[in-house]
């Protein structure tokens, strides 16, 4: 593909500091998009923009702002600045997101089951509002919400992560058929097992990670950059005509079925996690 595929396109990538976001404002900028990234550390974020203008010829093609995707005047305020940047905003990769404490639903923790679904939901939602008026302005407008297989197949113990991405997906859907009349397309990313900061918690020589790997027909795991390649693809022009979809990124491994991440729940007893919630009659 052409170098300049994207030139004259503004595009913010939330969570951009680290992982797949990093990988996506990378690939984006490498396509002559002017790119936006966003996140709640600083430090993470310069040395991101270092980093990613090292790779890019032009280097003044990437800009960082402090950004929590769960305050309105936050997400507001960023996605001004990108397009202005930008010189307008083109696409937006809604990509800022998380889980949090594993546990079993009767033993999830209020406030945090809250957090995980306000990062992924709200910060998701509050960032198709605000970037709408300018997504219909530009008449190629993309938006991509940053789904997970845990979305459509079952992890067991990860609380809001699941419903959170889920919601993800809902919203992108009712969004394409929304705003399709003002020519945005609305689509989600599913990744699967991405070696990220993240991932690099479970122990390759885990039954975890071993499930993984067995339910993954391609075997190992992917890359930031697989994920990043999809999604230049659905902000640019070849991916016109394609809106309200859900679209995995995981070597085949929702073909068969999610992790098998119980390992993780060590300090939980049999009768905390099943008690007689299991026991027949």
């Amino acid at each position: 593909m052409k170098q300049e595929e994207l030139e004259g396109y503004g595009i913010l990538v939330t969570g951009g500091g680290t992982g797949i976001g990093k990988a996506c404002a990378a690939r984006l900028a490498q396509s002559g998009a002017l790119v936006t990234i966003c996140g709640r550390t600083e430090e993470k974020l310069e040395q991101a923009v270092d980093d990613i203008t090292s790779v890019v010829s032009d280097g003044g093609r990437v800009q960082y702002t402090t950004c929590d995707v769960t305050n309105e005047d936050h997400v507001a305020r960023t996605i001004v600045k990108a397009a202005e940047f930008g010189d307008g905003l083109d696409g937006v990769v809604a990509n800022a997101g998380g889980g949090g404490g594993m546990s079993p639903y009767h033993l999830q923790d209020l406030n945090e089951f809250t957090r995980v679904l306000h990062l992924n939901v709200l910060g998701t939602m509050l960032c198709v509002k605000h970037s709408v008026p300018y997504l219909k302005k530009s008449g190629r407008g993309s938006f991509i919400g940053m789904s997970s297989i845990a979305s459509h197949l079952t992890h067991l113990w990860f609380g809001a992560y699941p419903a959170a991405k889920a919601g993800i997906e809902a919203i992108m859907r009712n969004a394409a058929d929304e705003f399709g009349p003002a020519k945005i397309r609305f689509n989600a990313v599913r990744p699967g097992f991405i070696a990220t900061e993240i991932m690099e918690a479970i122990p390759r020589d885990s039954e975890v990670y071993e499930s993984y790997i067995e339910n993954t027909p391609l075997g190992g795991v992917g890359e930031p950059d697989h994920v990043a390649a999809l999604v230049k693809f659905l902000i640019g022009s070849d991916s016109e005509w394609i809106t309200g979809q859900c679209i995995n990124v995981d070597g085949g491994h929702s073909l068969r079925r999610g992790p098998q991440f119980t390992q993780f729940l060590a300090n939980f007893t049999d009768e905390q996690l099943h008690g007689d919630l299991l026991a027949d009659g």
